[in-house]
C-alpha cells in the first residue's frame, strides 16, 4: 500500500505541486502556532504562578496573625503566673482567664513540676477548656495521665524556650478523645533564681486552620496540604493519611527524590514552587511556612487544571488546521490539475515522437504563457531533432573512424619501443625489463635500449601533456635517441644534439624530460645526464646527482653536463616516469615518493620483471578503479657480475 502511494505520487505531478504548497504552508502555520502555543502557555504558566502564591501568601498572612495572638495572649498570662507563682488557687483563675479573654482558644494548662506545691499532691496542673461554648476548670494530672511526661510539657523543658508542638488529638478531663485536632504553644515557667518549674500550654483548635487551609483552591482540582516539623500530615484531602503518614511515606516504597526534596524543603522553612509528579501526575506545588511554628502549609495543583483550557483550545486550533490543510490540498490539486491539462496531451506527443515517429505534431492552442511556450518549443525541438539525428549518424561513423585510427596509432606507438622481454636472451649479464601504458589511447611516454660494441645504451623519457601530440613528439625524440646515441657518443653529447633538433620549429613549445644512461658491460662503469627527469633509484635509494639539466626542446644550443658511475654491477636500477609516484586515487592522493623508496627496499631480492609487476600492481592497488592521471611508463635493469656467478 505504501509503495502505491509512492507510486502514485511520483507520476503525478498536480499531487506532487498539491503536496508541496499544503506542506509549505503547514511548516509555516506549524512555526507560527508553535511560537503562540509557547508564549501562551508560559503565559498561563506565569499566571498560574503569581495567582497561587498570592493566595498562599494570604492565607499564611490570615493564620500567622490568629497564631500570634495566640503568642501574645501566653506571654500576658505569663506574667500574672510568675508574680503569684506560689499561689495554687490563682492557677485556676489564670487558666480560665485566658480563655475567657481569647475566644479562639481550645484549652489551657499551667502545670508544674511534681509535688511543686506541698499539701497539692504530686499532680498539679491548672486545666481551663472550652465545652462547646461552656469553659470548665479541673486539675488535670492523675495517674493515668501524667501530664510531666507529655511532649507539651518536656519540649519548652528541655528546649529552655517557647515552642509549638505537633499538632495531636484533643483530650479532656473526662477521657473523651474528640475527633478534633489541636496545637499547643508552650512557654517553660521559671521562679525567680530562674529555675524551670512548670509549663505554661495554651491550645488552639486546628479545625479552623485546617478549614482555612482547605478552602485555597486556585483550580478546580488543586488541593493543599499541611505538614509538622517532622513531615507528618495535619492537613490533607485524603483524611486517611493525617498523624499516620508523612510527606516521606510513600517515597520508602516507590523512591522519589523530587518528593523527598520538597518534604526537606517544607521542613526547613523554605517558600517556593516546585514541579514534580504528585500521585503519578504532573503538578506544581507551591508551599510556604507558618510563622515560628516549624510547620510548613502546600498548595498542589495539577498540570490538568491549570493548562486544561489552554490544551483544549490547542487541539482544536490544530484539528481546524489540519481540516483547513486538507481542504487546500483538495482545493490545489482540482486548480492544478485543470491548469496543468495541457500538459497531459504533450507528454503523451512526446511518446510518439520518442517511439520514433516524427511525423505528428502537436495542435495550436493558442496560449501565451508557459504551456503554451513548452508547446512551441517542443514542436522546434521535433524539428530539430530530425536534424540533430542525422548529424548523428554521420558524427558517430566519424567517431568510430578516429577511434579505429587511434587504436592503430596506439599499436603503431607500442611497435617503436621494444617489447620482447628478455631482450638480450644471450646475455645472462643483464637483467631488463620494461613497461609502457598510457593514460588515453596514445601517450608521451618513451623507453628505448640497445647494446653497441659491449655497451649498452639506454634511456626513459616524459614528453609534455598527453595525447596524439605527445604521441606524435614521443616518436620523433625516441627515433632521434636511437640515431644518436648510435653514432657511438656520451650522454650529454647525446642530450645536447636531440635537443637542439628538437627545439627548431618547436612553435608549441613542447619538451621532454629524459634520463640518457651508457652501460660499459665488460667494466660496469655507468655514464648518464638527467635532463629534467625523476631521480632514479639504485639499491633502494634515489640516486643523487650533481647536475639536474634542463628538459629537452626549449632552448637550442644550452650545455648539458653528464655524470658517471664507476661500477654499477649487480646494482639495481629503476627508471620511471611520473606515473608512478604520482599515481592518484579517486581522494586525489598520490602514491608517494616515500611508498616508492619502501617498496624498492623491499624488493631487492626480486628479478626486474618481478619489480615491475609488483609496482604495476600496487599502482593498480592504489588508483582502487580510478582512470589513471599520468602515463605510466617502467624501467628496471641489473648489470650481473657474472665473476660471481662463477
Amino acid at each position: 500500500m505504501k509503495f502505491r502511494f509512492l507510486s502514485i505520487i511520483r507520476s503525478s505531478l498536480p499531487i506532487r505541486l498539491s503536496l508541496i504548497v499544503v506542506i509549505f504552508t503547514a511548516i509555516i502555520l506549524i512555526a507560527a502556532l508553535a511560537f503562540l502555543f509557547r508564549v501562551s502557555r508560559e503565559a498561563i504558566r506565569e499566571e498560574a504562578i503569581e495567582r497561587a502564591t498570592n493566595q498562599l501568601e494570604n492565607t499564611t498572612l490570615r493564620v500567622n496573625d490568629i497564631l500570634n495572638g495566640v503568642e501574645i495572649a501566653s506571654i500576658h498570662t505569663e506574667w500574672l503566673v510568675n508574680r503569684h507563682l506560689y499561689l495554687s488557687d490563682s492557677m485556676f483563675v489564670y487558666s480560665r482567664q485566658i480563655l475567657d479573654n481569647n475566644p479562639n482558644l481550645n484549652g489551657c494548662s499551667i502545670a508544674f513540676e511534681p509535688d511543686f506545691f506541698p499539701g497539692r499532691g504530686r499532680y498539679f496542673s491548672a486545666y481551663s477548656y472550652n465545652d462547646n461554648g461552656v469553659i470548665r476548670t479541673t486539675q488535670e494530672g492523675n495517674d493515668h495521665y501524667e501530664y510531666f511526661y507529655m511532649d507539651w510539657y518536656q519540649l519548652c523543658k528541655l528546649l529552655d524556650r517557647p515552642v509549638w508542638t505537633e499538632p495531636f488529638m484533643d483530650y479532656n478531663p473526662n477521657d473523651i478523645y474528640s475527633k478534633d485536632m489541636i496545637a499547643s504553644y508552650c512557654r517553660p515557667l521559671k521562679d525567680k533564681d530562674d529555675q524551670y518549674v512548670g509549663t505554661l500550654s495554651v491550645d488552639i483548635s486546628l479545625g479552623w486552620l485546617s478549614k482555612t487551609i482547605s478552602a485555597v483552591k486556585p483550580y478546580p482540582h488543586s488541593y493543599s496540604i499541611m505538614i509538622g516539623q517532622g513531615g507528618t500530615y495535619f492537613v490533607h484531602p485524603d483524611t486517611t493519611k493525617l498523624v499516620y503518614q508523612s510527606i516521606f511515606t510513600e517515597s520508602m516504597d516507590h523512591p522519589d527524590s523530587a518528593m523527598v526534596e520538597l518534604g526537606h524543603a517544607m521542613q526547613r522553612g523554605d517558600k517556593g514552587m516546585r514541579q514534580l509528579k504528585v500521585d503519578g501526575e504532573d503538578c506544581y506545588v507551591f508551599f510556604n511556612p507558618i510563622g515560628t511554628t516549624g510547620w510548613s502549609v502546600a498548595i498542589v495543583c495539577p498540570e490538568s487544571d491549570i493548562f486544561g483550557g489552554f490544551d483544549q483550545l490547542r487541539r482544536s486550533v490544530i484539528g481546524t488546521v489540519i481540516a483547513g490543510l486538507i481542504l487546500l490540498m483538495l482545493v490545489c490539486g482540482l486548480v492544478i490539475r485543470h491548469e496543468l491539462k495541457p500538459l497531459t496531451l504533450l507528454a503523451r506527443q512526446a511518446e510518439t515522437v520518442a517511439s520514433g515517429d516524427f511525423s505528428k505534431t502537436l495542435p495550436y492552442d493558442g496560449r501565451s504563457d508557459e504551456v503554451g511556450q513548452l508547446s512551441d518549443s517542443f514542436t522546434n525541438m521535433q524539428h530539430s531533432l530530425v536534424n540533430y539525428i542525422e548529424e548523428l549518424k554521420n558524427t558517430t561513423a566519424q567517431k568510430a573512424s578516429i577511434e579505429n585510427e587511434l587504436k592503430v596509432a596506439s599499436e603503431i606507438q607500442m611497435s617503436m619501443v621494444p617489447r620482447m622481454f628478455p631482450p638480450f636472451p644471450n646475455r645472462k649479464d643483464i637483467d631488463l625489463f620494461a613497461f609502457m601504458t598510457p593514460a588515453k589511447e596514445v601517450g608521451g611516454d618513451l623507453y628505448d635500449f640497445f647494446i653497441q660494441d659491449e655497451k649498452l645504451h639506454f634511456c626513459v623519457g616524459d614528453v609534455s601533456g598527453k595525447g596524439i601530440p605527445a604521441s606524435l613528439f614521443m616518436a620523433v625524440t625516441r627515433n632521434l635517441f636511437r640515431i644518436v646515441a648510435q653514432q657511438g657518443l656520451s650522454p650529454e653529447d647525446i642530450a645536447s644534439r636531440i635537443n637542439n633538433i628538437l627545439s627548431k620549429d618547436n612553435e608549441q613549445f613542447m619538451f621532454v624530460t629524459m634520463f640518457i644512461g651508457k652501460v660499459d658491460l665488460c667494466t660496469g662503469h655507468l655514464d648518464y645526464c638527467n635532463c629534467g627527469h625523476n631521480a632514479p633509484i639504485i639499491n633502494g635509494q634515489f640516486l643523487e646527482m650533481k647536475y639536474r639539466n634542463q628538459p629537452l626542446g626549449l632552448l637550442e644550443g644550452v650545455p648539458f653536463y653528464g655524470e658517471s658511475i664507476d661500477y654499477i654491477k649487480d646494482k639495481q636500477i629503476l627508471l620511471y616516469t611520473d606515473g608512478l609516484n604520482e599515481a592518484e586515487n579517486s581522494d586525489k592522493e598520490i602514491l608517494g615518493n616515500e611508498r616508492l623508496i619502501e617498496l624498492m627496499q623491499d624488493a631487492q631480492d626480486k628479478d626486474a620483471h618481478q619489480v615491475i609487476d609488483m609496482l604495476v600492481a600496487t599502482v593498480e592497488e592504489h588508483r582502487a578503479g580510478a582512470d589513471p592521471n599520468d602515463d605510466l611508463t617502467l624501467l628496471c635493469l641489473t648489470i650481473k657480475n657474472m665473476d660471481n656467478q662463477a
